[in-house]
């Protein structure tokens, strides 16, 4: 599978994984799921899109691992600084470390699986 596909689909399969970690880290967030599942795929999906395109250009299992972590905690930080509108509480390191480790992920994932760009 080529290296921005594979991202694309486990930075989507990844961060529907990475909202439903909010129901154990945050439980009082439950009513808000839906919206924080999709918001937390959606992100996978741009940030997988650009780790695999990246993982193609740079074929380099310690720089994709590198990228997809900075990628992950790049999309993740607007969210974690974003008050709950309820409570106004801020879940900085609730969605901050889940979503770099996404990243992480899938960056290894699309570096050691994805099929190498041809020449």
């Amino acid at each position: 599978m080529k290296k921005p596909v594979l991202g694309l689909m486990a930075g989507g399969a990844l961060g529907a994984v990475d909202g439903l970690t909010a129901l154990a880290s945050a439980p009082e967030v439950a009513p808000q799921i839906v919206g924080i599942v999709i918001g937390s795929m959606s992100k996978g999906l741009v940030a997988g899109a650009l780790i695999g395109w990246f993982s193609r250009k740079v074929n380099n299992l310690g720089a994709g691992i590198v990228f997809g972590l900075f990628m992950g905690a790049l999309f993740a930080l607007p969210f974690a600084l974003a008050p709950n509108p309820d409570t106004g509480k801020r879940y900085l390191w609730e969605i901050l470390i889940p979503g770099s480790m996404v990243g992480l992920i899938v960056g290894y994932l699309t570096q050691r699986y994805g099929q190498r760009a041809t020449a």
